[in-house]
């Protein structure tokens, strides 16, 4: 008979509540993680839909601040489902922000154990993981997600992995998505807030997926995060700015 901690949960999501710093928990606050300006000793962060959508620039700790959650929710740092280890840290010499859990309190209602981490950066890693698990006897056969390119594994990988109830942390899914497959990112999207049991935590650059209707659109600073509409974002205005005059902008950028 299966767990009940297994079993589904008749609530819908979101099912992480609120998350926020607890200062007593910081040993150094010279160190990374809790160093980035953003961390704040009454930083908190409060989930009220199943979709919250983070952005900010290259270097603000989008992606620190997801492994953090990742690794609260009792997922690898480096990506997967909760158990799945497929990154050995043994020898790793950056740093990462798993650690930033340590010092994290949570509210959940009620805490899933189920869902999955992707990092673009260890996509590969990932999915070799599972297709070789997947030739053990009994298991069928793999799901063989490299032998198709970037973005159809890609696709492949979320339309498999992301339909059972659960929390979702997608680090960058638009890193390997053309426009047209990141339109059908945004339909696995609905798909899964349609079925009322996916909680989505995203971080991105594409202003496709920041425009996905009904989400928490939240953009992070130095000095914290703060709710913010598609067209306020520096992504949108680059990007329009481009689609406006994509030679005189081209041209503008190499000359500066």
């Amino acid at each position: 008979m299966a767990s009940r901690r297994n079993r589904p949960i008749n609530l819908p999501a979101p099912y992480l509540r609120r998350i926020w710093l607890d200062p007593s928990r910081i040993a150094d606050r010279a160190a990374y993680p809790f160093c980035l300006p953003f961390l704040s000793d009454d930083f908190e962060l409060g989930f009220d839909r199943a979709i919250t959508i983070i952005v900010g620039e290259n270097g603000t700790g989008k992606s620190t601040l997801l492994e953090g959650i990742a690794v609260l929710a009792g997922y690898d740092e480096a990506g997967g489902g909760k158990g799945y280890m497929p990154v050995d840290h043994s020898i790793a010499i950056e740093a990462m922000g798993g650690r930033l859990s340590r010092a994290f309190r949570a509210s959940w209602l009620p805490k899933v154990t189920s869902g999955w981490f992707f990092r673009a950066e260890s996509f590969f890693s990932v999915a070799r993981y599972l297709d070789e698990a997947a030739r053990e006897p009994l298991s069928g056969p793999p799901p063989d997600f490299l032998s198709h390119s970037h973005g159809e594994g890609f696709l492949r990988f979320f339309e498999e992995r992301c339909q059972r109830q659960g929390i979702y942390i997608f680090d960058e899914p638009e890193s390997a998505l053309s426009p047209s497959r990141q339109m059908e990112f945004l339909k696995l999207m609905r798909r899964m807030e349609n079925s009322g049991h996916c909680q989505i935590i995203m971080a991105t650059h594409s202003p496709m997926l920041m425009a996905y209707p009904g989400a928490r659109l939240l953009r992070l600073s130095k000095y914290g995060l703060e709710p913010v509409s598609v067209k306020e974002t520096e992504h949108y205005k680059v990007m329009r700015e481009f689609c406006e005059d994509p030679k005189g902008f081209v041209e503008a950028v190499v000359e500066e």
